[in-house]
Order: structure tokens, then C-alpha cells, then sequence
């Protein structure tokens, strides 16, 4: 169990859990969903799980959606690569970047929440179809997370080797 709390880090902890942990409080509030789990050790696994998402729905929805509006410009990865290596503290105000996206999203998660409460009503979709829409939706999300994740690695492996090579 100490393993488990050694390996969460503050980026987990600020971009994770605690958005997690504010989404089941605020959506327990605002829905007729109760997220808020009374085992503390199920409940930690589960705001962690939910903030994941949250940051997922900002890096493939918020971030590029902001970057389309030009409300936010960034560098070029082979130079933020660089640049971290540089100054440690750029990995530093990284994960801050990311935890106020991750913020940023909330709001909007909350909103979806509390669409997907009233589509029963509106739809008249039984649990099973609401349920399967989740998880196709979840399936989808993690995908597109998946791809965006890889190309970071492919662009790192190619910053590095052109490194190598000079």
C-alpha cells in the first residue's frame, strides 16, 4: 500500500485526483449521480480514474480548441525538449500548464454530466444503451489519448536521435 501513495506524484495528485475528487463532490451536487464513494481507498482509485478523464477531455479537446483560437501558442516540441534540459523548471511550469487545463475542463465535464443525467429523460434510453455509450465514449477518448500520447514518444525518440547525430 505505501508503494501505491510513494508512486503518486504531485502532477497526479494536482491533475488527477483533485480535479477527480471536485468532479464527484460538484456532480453528486448538481446530478442525481452519486460519485462520492464512502471507502476512502476505492474512493482515491475511483477521483483519480475520473480526473484522468478530465485531463484527457482538456489535451484533445480544450488545448486544441485554444490553440485553434490562438488564446494560447506553443512552443515547438524539439525546442521545449531542449529547453528542459536546459532549466528543470520548464517541465515544472509544464505540469502547472497542464494542471490549469485540466481545470479548464471541469466546467466542462460537468456540463457533459449533466447532459448525459437528463438523456434518459429526454431520449428515452434505458440503462443499458446510456451504459454501452459510456463505455463507448470512454473507448474513443482513451483511444485518441493514445495516438496523441504516441506521437510525443515518436517525436521525442526523433528530438533525441537528431541529437545523437550532430
Amino acid at each position: 500500500m505505501k508503494e501505491v501513495f510513494d508512486r503518486f506524484s504531485a502532477y497526479n495528485i494536482f491533475n488527477c485526483l483533485l480535479p477527480g475528487a471536485l468532479f464527484a463532490g460538484l456532480g453528486e451536487k448538481i446530478t442525481t449521480y452519486s460519485l462520492v464513494h464512502e471507502n476512502f481507498l476505492i474512493g482515491l482509485f475511483l477521483y483519480y480514474f475520473i480526473g484522468l478523464i478530465i485531463s484527457r477531455i482538456g489535451s484533445l479537446t480544450v488545448e486544441p480548441f485554444l490553440k485553434w483560437i490562438k488564446f494560447v501558442k506553443f512552443a515547438d516540441y524539439k525546442d521545449y525538449v531542449k529547453a528542459s534540459e536546459l532549466d528543470p523548471k520548464v517541465d515544472l511550469f509544464s505540469e502547472q500548464n497542464n494542471m490549469y487545463r485540466t481545470l479548464c475542463s471541469l466546467p466542462i465535464a460537468l456540463i457533459l454530466l449533466k447532459i448525459y443525467d437528463g438523456i434518459e429523460e429526454f431520449l428515452s434510453w434505458n440503462t443499458d444503451t446510456r451504459d454501452m455509450s459510456l463505455l463507448i465514449g470512454l473507448l474513443i477518448l482513451f483511444l485518441f489519448s493514445y495516438r496523441k500520447q504516441t506521437k510525443y514518444v515518436v517525436q521525442r525518440i526523433e528530438t533525441v536521435l537528431e541529437k545523437e547525430e550532430r
